[in-house]
């Protein structure tokens, strides 16, 4: 009896042990190194990707998309629709995200996409007007018609070939913060415009903030809206 009393405090006592070593070891140590590590080599991406403007305050973050809109007509009206502002180069759409309905105390941006196949709607094959509402197609459809309107100008007029697919498609997250070389390039004419300033300083500022492919053959050239927003802000009070 005195034995197997000796041997589950033995037990026990070493299982305590052990959990007072591992919950050192793996509750304090390691994340502490893993921190310390990642704050020492990789600063800007453990801290959130942050984007700072001139003046050093924080904009944003280089991985998550921002929207720029006007401000609502009115505030309280959960059902107007938002109106971009067209001084801004603008992001992908993101269309069927939803909205926080479990608690709507709290104004949530929700990520996601809209699980529907590149058909859906479609008419004999195609995205057309007739397509039903509320479907893909018949957002693709709209989408492409305000893209054609927002951006064509008195000297430029946007041909519906020319408008890219990121420009009237959401991404996988709806929180995607880049968009198409194309799609910028289009842009240009109207945000050159709004802002009164030349084409060529506009477009420039899109071939320099226009990121190559990784390691020259991975994902597609892209272009970062909120940095070039705030190279455009820069650029307009220079």
């Amino acid at each position: 009896m005195n034995n197997s009393v000796s041997s589950t405090v033995r037990l026990i006592g070493a299982g305590l042990r052990a959990l007072l070593v591992l919950t050192v070891i793996c509750g304090v140590i390691y994340p502490l190194a893993v921190t310390g590590i990642a704050q020492a080599l990789f600063h800007d991406k453990a801290n959130g990707s942050e984007i700072k403007d001139k003046s050093g305050q924080v904009v944003g973050s280089s991985l998550i998309g921002q929207s720029y809109n006007l401000p609502k007509k009115d505030p309280n009206d959960a059902e107007e629709a938002a109106r971009p502002d067209l001084k801004w180069f603008q992001p992908r759409p993101s269309n069927g995200l939803g909205s926080n309905s479990v608690n709507t105390q709290y104004s949530l941006i929700l990520s996601g996409a809209t699980n529907r196949s590149a058909d859906n709607g479609a008419v004999g094959g195609q995205c057309t007007k007739a397509a039903e509402e509320g479907t893909l197609c018949a957002q693709v459809v709209a989408a492409k018609e305000a893209v054609i309107a927002d951006n064509s100008t008195a000297g430029y007029t946007v041909k519906p070939e020319d408008v890219p697919a990121d420009a009237v498609t959401s991404s996988g997250s709806g929180l995607d913060p880049d968009i198409s070389p194309e799609y910028a390039k289009l842009q240009a004419h109207r945000v050159a415009e709004q802002n009164k300033l030349d084409v060529k300083q506009v477009e420039k500022l899109v071939a320099d903030h226009t990121t190559s492919r990784t390691l020259g053959f991975m994902g597609e050239p892209r272009v970062n809206v909120l940095e070039l927003n705030i190279a455009l802000k820069a650029l307009t009070k220079s």
